[in-house]
């Protein structure tokens, strides 16, 4: 019988869809936000605009291009972009600066998916547990007392000098840990992110969430069953199970 995390001595997370329901969570601030008077919006279509305008932003930051590493500054940036746009400038007057200073704070208290505090606390006893986000270190500490995930160590993007795929947030993340790559694992719900972890010698295990790589999750397959990551699983608990 193979044992994919073998000798492994590290697990690091990727965070947003992976440990947290981003959308809902966004979502469900946003309409609390503005009130029963702007309830008809399309809150879901605003909380997936912003995601996607992160996406963009630390995918060229990671590739040499500017912005900043704090994702605080960024989700700003990207907030007051949206406001000025056809689709929301109509919501532009509700939110003056302190109140979106306030919106950029919902990303600090997104909810675990149900399986993450119960999964990442079995997986704390066995191994050292922590992020690799490109959230700032701010954020993933408030996110973790709101979620209660205990972390044992947070890597941020903030921290390692760029956001992933760049190659210096993996390697500073086996630095800091002081690990050789296969004896470290990255815990993700993205494909993507897994491969530039794997490009480095780390081992991959793809976690599938309702909201992420739509269209590809039910795709992706262990190397025991012919695909190209280590382990491909439904819950942080069966990670638990396996280690």
């Amino acid at each position: 019988m193979s044992k994919p995390l073998e000798g492994v001595e590290a697990y690091v997370f990727d965070v947003f869809g992976t440990v947290v329901d981003w959308y809902g969570s966004i979502t469900s601030a946003l309409t609390d936000f503005a009130g029963p008077q702007h309830r008809d919006e399309d809150w879901g279509g605003f909380a997936k605009e912003w995601r996607q305008g992160y996406r963009d932003y630390t995918s060229r930051v990671a590739g040499g291009g500017k912005g900043s590493t704090n994702v605080d500054i960024m989700h700003r940036e990207i907030l007051d972009e949206m406001l000025e746009s056809p689709r929301w400038n109509h919501l532009a007057s509700l939110w003056d600066d302190p109140k979106r200073a306030e919106m950029v704070q919902f990303w600090h208290k997104l909810n675990g998916w149900p399986d993450s505090s119960r999964g990442l606390y079995a997986m704390k006893k066995k191994a050292v547990i922590g992020t690799l986000s490109n959230g700032n270190v701010r954020l993933l500490v408030d996110m973790a007392k709101h979620a209660d995930l205990p972390w044992d160590v947070v890597f941020s993007g903030e921290l390692l000098g760029s956001y992933k795929p760049n190659p210096k947030v993996y390697l500073g993340a086996l630095q800091h840990l002081s690990v050789p790559p296969e004896k470290c694992a990255l815990v993700a719900a993205h494909i993507g992110d897994l491969r530039a972890a794997a490009s480095h010698g780390m081992k991959t295990v793809y976690v599938r969430r309702p909201t992420e790589d739509i269209g590809v999750r039910d795709s992706v397959k262990s190397k025991a069953e012919g695909g190209e990551v280590d382990l491909a699983v439904d819950s942080f608990e069966q990670v638990a199970g396996l280690m």
